[in-house]
């Protein structure tokens, strides 16, 4: 009786979030092979697996094992180290969106197996964080990522000092949280134009208020997938996917680092990682803007 009920808790209704994870899931995939075979082929395993797409695996590594040990900063730790070897802008973010299409598609259907997802913020976070993710890929993908690195750079950068300062902040008292959908708009738009911040904005303002941890990492990772899948559905769209070394680099990097980010989890105290990830951030950002000068 009590597993029925586990199983109607969890199951129950919910056949329509399935499906849409399982269509998603298979639409990237689909839209993927049509963007090879539109490319005639040509990519060779000697093309994708080159020295260059060594240090992309090396940055999927690392922003998985961070993103493993805090729950948050995939995007923001792999763009910045994408920036810094030389990746434009859009094409980071891209890389980074179709990335987690597959990672946090993985990581939401896991939060809703075992019920960690609360279903109404769920639902009034979906809505504004694909039309903010959707705006914020069409805006980057419309301008020269020359004329744009600066801006993603010194965004990145406050990222950065805003990670540093949640490590370092105390406690909040519980207040109510106001404006979820404005918050996931935001967070939707930011996350798309900077390659990264859906966690960092969303996650840390909804429990910085006081919300459950669970409930709200289970249904702002769950909401993620759905916002990653419409960034990188908007960037394939404006600019299509040339930069496959970077992608499967990073889903390389990323599958590597899983067990060893679950090790990381259970060992290292979140706030001394989150101090050094917010240093990592701000040096790497400092590195992007000092070049170009």
């Amino acid at each position: 009786m009590a597993q029925t009920s586990v199983q109607k808790r969890v199951f129950g209704g919910d056949y329509l979030l399935f499906g849409l994870f399982a269509f998603i899931l298979v639409a990237a995939v689909g839209l993927g092979g049509w963007q090879l075979w539109g490319a005639n082929l040509k990519l060779s395993f000697e093309d994708l697996f080159t020295s260059e797409t060594l240090l992309f695996i090396g940055a999927g590594f690392l922003a998985q094992t961070i993103d493993g040990a805090l729950g948050m900063a995939y995007g923001i730790s792999s763009t910045s180290l994408l920036l810094s070897l030389g990746v434009p802008p859009a094409a980071a973010s891209a890389s980074v969106h179709i990335a987690e299409v597959f990672t946090s598609g993985a990581s939401g259907l896991s939060h809703w197996k075992f019920g960690n997802v609360n279903k109404k913020l769920f639902k009034l976070l979906l809505i504004p964080g694909i039309i903010g993710a959707v705006t914020g890929a069409y805006i980057l993908s419309s301008f020269d990522g020359n004329l744009i690195k600066p801006y993603i750079s010194i965004y990145l950068l406050v990222m950065g000092v805003i990670v540093i300062r949640k490590a370092l902040g105390k406690k909040k008292a519980k207040t109510k949280t106001k404006y979820v959908g404005p918050l996931a708009l935001l967070g939707g738009f930011v996350d798309a134009v900077g390659g990264g911040g859906w966690g960092p904005v969303v996650t840390s303002t909804l429990i910085g208020s006081g919300r459950d941890p669970r409930y709200t990492i289970g249904s702002v990772n769950t909401a993620e997938f759905f916002i990653a899948a419409a960034g990188a559905g908007m960037f394939t769209l404006m600019i299509g996917i040339d930069n496959w070394r970077v992608v499967i680099g990073l889903l390389l990097g990323g599958v590597i680092a899983s067990p060893f980010a679950a090790y990381v989890c259970g060992k290292v105290n979140p706030k001394i990682l989150m101090v050094i990830v917010g240093i990592v951030i701000v040096l790497l950002s400092l590195r992007n803007i000092l070049t170009l000068f």
